[in-house]
């Protein structure tokens, strides 16, 4: 199942990204597989895989949310740096 799911991101609402886990290099499983071997994975951790085409410049203020089909939304407004 994790090899077909769909992928979001919109910045203020609006669709930026779209794509899919059969899209990524490597796999669900193995990313987490890997990822265990050399670190422990806790609920609530993120792991970031990369980005499809579609980027788009951000302002602090400006609200990011990434959907996983069947998984959940994380939402973050983006910060200052420094």
């Amino acid at each position: 199942p994790w090899d077909n799911l769909n992928i979001s991101c919109t910045l203020n609402g609006v669709v930026k990204q779209k794509s899919h886990t059969k899209n990524l290099i490597f796999g669900v499983p193995y990313l987490i597989s890997y990822l265990s071997k050399i670190m422990t994975l806790l609920p609530g951790d993120v792991i970031i895989t990369g980005t499809p085409s579609g980027i788009s410049s951000m302002v602090p203020g400006d609200e990011v949310e990434v959907t996983i089909e069947g998984i959940g939304t994380l939402k973050n407004k983006v910060g200052r740096n420094g």
